[in-house]
């Protein structure tokens, strides 16, 4: 965890019991005023309601390369949530729960996904896709060796997302650049605008392990 200031963040795992553990504990015994979450509406609508996270009809004006890495990646994200037995996205759903039964101030702070999903569109290019398949073939990201380092039920050390980040960044800059990136700035931003109209509030914000150190660093130089 990265604390600055009135704001602690939280870096998690979607899909571990210890991310749960983690947001349950932090609720419930340091008591925070604001509760801000890696979630936008839709997002935050689709996991609370238990439904898709978007419809086929509703995704198509997106692009057809938006909507297979939307089932692509909501595809694998179940298939690891059964593996653990804990269901994507649950650390966010318990924060959620904890917000209401104690009556605190919920702040969604991601950018919205059809954003997000249009400028993946965008970046997603041929030679982007034929150097995915190629790296798949040719194990070069993600080696056997590399997935052995850590359990994913667990929350990788900040060493190894930070290898994993460098790899992605070198390999697919664009890719990196619509789903860490910008969605970073966006983050920092709008819990920025949170520590300065609540100054005299404790802030704890559940994000993403990939992005909690960059999002800090924003901060600070906008502060600075």
């Amino acid at each position: 965890m990265n604390c600055y200031k009135n704001v602690y963040i939280l870096g998690t795992s979607h899909i571990s019991r210890d991310s749960v553990s983690q947001v349950e504990n932090f609720i419930l015994n340091q008591k925070p005023d604001i509760v801000a979450i890696e979630l936008d509406k839709k997002r935050f609508y689709a996991l609370v309601q238990e439904q898709k996270k978007t419809s086929f009809k509703n995704m198509l004006h997106l692009g057809i390369k938006a909507l297979l890495i939307s089932l692509i990646g909501a595809y694998v994200e179940k298939k690891l949530g059964k593996i653990v037995g804990v269901s994507p996205g649950s650390e966010m759903k318990r924060a959620i729960e904890l917000v209401k039964k104690n009556k605190l101030k919920l702040s969604l702070i991601d950018q919205d996904i059809d954003i997000t999903l249009k400028k993946l569109s965008k970046a997603i290019t041929i030679i982007v896709i034929f150097r995915f398949f190629g790296d798949i073939v040719k194990a070069v990201v993600f080696r056997k060796k590399d997935i052995k380092l850590f359990d994913i039920r667990k929350v990788p050390s900040k060493k190894i997302i930070d290898n994993i980040l460098i790899k992605i960044k070198e390999r697919y800059p664009t890719i990196y650049a619509t789903l860490i990136e910008e969605r970073n700035e966006v983050m920092a931003r709008n819990l920025y605008k949170l520590m300065n109209n609540y100054k005299d509030k404790k802030i704890f914000a559940v994000v993403g392990a990939g992005h909690e150190s960059e999002i800090i660093n924003i901060i600070k130089r906008t502060e600075s």
